[in-house]
């Protein structure tokens, strides 16, 4: 790539953009394409030809040869099978390069090996993909060639989702159909519909691939199972922000010209808290695409590190004592008319509108806090959530001094006759500007923090899929929404109905407001007496999708059947169950063919000094050897005995008769054998000569990039 970088130019390159389309379809075709983008409904089967001929032409062009149903499974990854264009040879034996209609709007992946939560039989192999038009096809460029990828929802035989994509879909509909009722009743008559925004924060780490090969629990974990701390770690708060080292910043650059030719708009990049540790950030987007942009964020940043000689961790908590990683996913609502619903103005306190809108999402978060706190639930964020680090896993809000001080006027006396405004910021140096301040600090331990039009959902881990807790954020306030317009469309005096409907949601539901330290105990203890739900792990979130409350919201707006519900509940306490299983294996693998061999190598090495020094002197002092083999020793035999409860436990974890009572034996039974066996290994790595210890360290691993 050219130094003289040309982001204009290059930027969407891979992707048939609507202007793309609009360049190469005939006007009546694009006209209908694009009426369906906008408003939905479905495509004949004469223009969704024309437009699949256009697609694959200009895909050809750019050197495709194959395309793919590109679509995210229960996997929460992203799941791809590629067909080539070609058909069969002509009369005279030339080969046909062809995409029908049929071929783009539906394909038939086999749906019996992804999780289905016992939606699907492992015999009922039929599933379907299908077009997501709202979403741009792209171009992948990987050692397989130039691929035409297409989102997809994906959907069972019956038509149950089997994917993220369906659900979230479904929940935009929601919430546009239920804010556009709320827009009407301020006189807005020109939205046709309300778009959920997103913008998500992508943490992550870089390894050098060599090291990152010599240890069995990153390939197979994605995290370190074993581990002492360095020396240094992040105390020093250096890292942060710091000057970017080189081969770390020829990887952004790289990393920024493969997102930005796939229409990501890649914009900021820095150093994280910890050491290796970074941060990319894009542009808000429509949330589905959003969702679809950061599953390629996670996907390139992996490919590009690997032509880096580096290895990209998106694990939630790849390294013990050090800052984890997460995705902060920042959520706004706008009309197609440029209102955004979540803007306060200069004076909120008299913006009606926008008070009732907060009030809503006030009382969908305290009521379903449960719920939001499941959507950001992954095996991985249970080693962050409540760290002093990210978030606690206590739901609340922050609002900041501005708007609680509106709200707690709303409450005690029921009108807002003030505002706090932000001032100004005197430097106090004369060649510096007078800086104008926000209304409002932020507040990084608040896991749902309002940060002056938007909400930033602080708990989602770093290497799940952001479509989970969009669907659940845009289900929750589309049920709020509702019950307010439900109200207010019947009232006879607006103006007062939407008065007291604000101040009755505020009062009922301000328990959620906290604008403190979210790190502290005092928070914690606080917490409880306010009666808000402190869900610690993900197995105890899990059972919260099928409460009565969840399956009335879900099927009130037709996101999630009961079935489809209950199968994801199912696939929930599935992948914790073999996630920590796959970890118990791989520590029980590693203790006894590496660890264990290597400490008893040692300790021989260790004898062999002791025996040798006492032949040659019998008055030398050996003390130190002696001490070293008897503690390396004690050391030893005891992570022997925590290796065969780990031996013993897992397979009795392994043997409960469902899937729930399993998921909870792996999580009180198996997860602290495992943290009996780290915990003398650890110490014996202090002990342990360094070119005796089997694996790359700490310190190897996050300084030496």
């Amino acid at each position: 790539m050219s130094e003289n970088l040309n982001v204009e130019e290059i930027f969407a390159e891979n992707v048939f953009t609507v202007a793309k389309m609009k360049q190469r379809l005939p006007k009546k075709v694009f006209a209908e394409v694009k009426k369906v983008m906008d408003n939905g409904g479905e495509l004949s089967i004469e223009i969704a030809d024309v437009v699949a001929k256009a697609m694959k032409d200009w895909a050809i062009e750019k050197g495709a040869t194959h395309y793919t149903h590109w679509f995210q499974p229960l996997t929460g990854i992203t799941a791809e099978k590629h067909d080539a264009f070609v058909t069969h040879p002509d009369a005279d034996g030339r080969m046909l390069m062809e995409f029908s209609g049929k071929e783009l709007i539906k394909g038939e992946p086999d749906a019996s090996s992804f999780p289905s939560g016992g939606l699907r039989a492992t015999f009922e192999a039929r599933g379907y993909t299908a077009w997501d038009c709202t979403s741009p096809a792209f171009l992948k460029e990987s050692s397989t060639g130039a691929i035409l990828c297409i989102p997809t929802a994906f959907c069972s035989y019956k038509g149950e989702a089997l994917d993220k994509k369906t659900p979230l879909l479904r929940s935009m509909e929601a919430l546009s159909e239920q804010a556009l009722r709320i827009v009407r009743l301020f006189g807005n008559k020109e939205a046709k519909k309300v778009i959920a925004s997103v913008g998500a924060e992508q943490e992550y780490f870089l390894v050098d691939r060599e090291k990152y090969l010599q240890r069995k629990d990153l390939i197979y974990a994605g995290r370190t199972l074993f581990g002492a701390l360095p020396p240094k770690g992040q105390e020093m708060e250096d890292h942060y922000f710091g000057v970017i080292r080189e081969r770390i910043g020829i990887f952004m650059k790289d990393l920024n010209i493969e997102l930005w030719k796939l229409g990501v708009t890649a914009k900021t990049q820095h150093n994280e808290v910890a050491p290796a540790q970074h941060e990319l950030a894009p542009i808000y987007e429509t949330a589905n695409i959003a969702v679809d942009h950061n599953q390629l964020v996670m996907e390139t940043m992996k490919r590009v590190a690997q032509h880096h000689g580096m290895t990209c961790l998106l694990h939630e908590k790849p390294f013990d004592g050090v800052n984890g990683s997460g995705k902060h996913d920042n959520w706004s609502i706008c009309t197609d008319n440029g209102i955004n619903m979540l803007d306060p103005g200069d004076t909120p306190n008299e913006n009606i509108q926008f008070l009732l809108v907060l009030a809503c999402i006030i009382k969908a978060v305290d009521i379903h806090g449960d719920l939001l706190r499941q959507s950001a639930s992954d095996v991985g964020n249970d080693h962050r959530l409540g760290a002093n680090e990210a978030p606690p896993a206590i739901i609340s809000m922050f609002l900041g001094e501005q708007l609680e001080d509106v709200v707690k006027q709303l409450v005690e006396t029921g009108e807002a006759k003030t505002c706090k405004d932000g001032g100004v910021l005197e430097t106090g140096v004369k060649t510096l500007p007078d800086l104008m301040k926000d209304a409002t600090d932020r507040n990084r331990t608040s896991p749902f923090a309002f940060t002056g039009n938007k909400f930033e959902f602080r708990m989602v881990g770093s290497a799940d899929s952001i479509a989970s807790p969009n669907t659940t954020l845009n289900s929750i306030v589309a049920e709020a929404f509702c019950e307010a317009a439900d109200v207010l469309e019947k009232a006879e005096d607006f103006d007062m109905a939407v008065h007291d409907l604000i101040k009755e949601y505020l009062s009922k539901h301000q328990r959620i407001i906290f604008n403190g330290n979210g790190y502290s105990e005092e928070w914690v203890k606080e917490a409880e007496r306010r009666g808000l739900p402190n869900i610690k792990s993900m197995v105890d979130a899990v059972e919260t999708l099928t409460t009565e409350k969840s399956i009335k919201l879900f099927e009130k707006f037709g996101i999630f059947t009961k079935a489809e519900l209950e199968s994801r509940e199912e696939v929930l306490y599935e992948t914790y169950t073999k996630t920590i299983n796959i970890e118990a294996l791989t520590m029980i693998d590693m203790a006894t063919k590496q660890i264990i061999p290597a400490v008893i190598k040692y300790t021989t090495t260790l004898a062999n000094s002791l025996s040798s020094v006492r032949a040659a002197c019998e008055i030398a002092d050996v003390s130190a050897q002696s001490e070293l083999l008897v503690e390396v020793s004690a050391l030893l035999a005891e992570s022997k005995k925590a290796l065969k409860e780990l031996q013993r436990v897992t397979p009795q974890a392994a043997a409960k008769k469902n899937a729930k009572e399993m998921a909870f034996a792996y999580k009180d039974i198996v997860v602290p054998a495992m943290e009996a066996l780290r915990k003398p290994v650890d110490k014996l790595e202090m002990l342990v000569d360094k070119e005796a210890w089997p694996m790359p360290s700490y310190g190897d691993l996050i300084f030496e990039v």
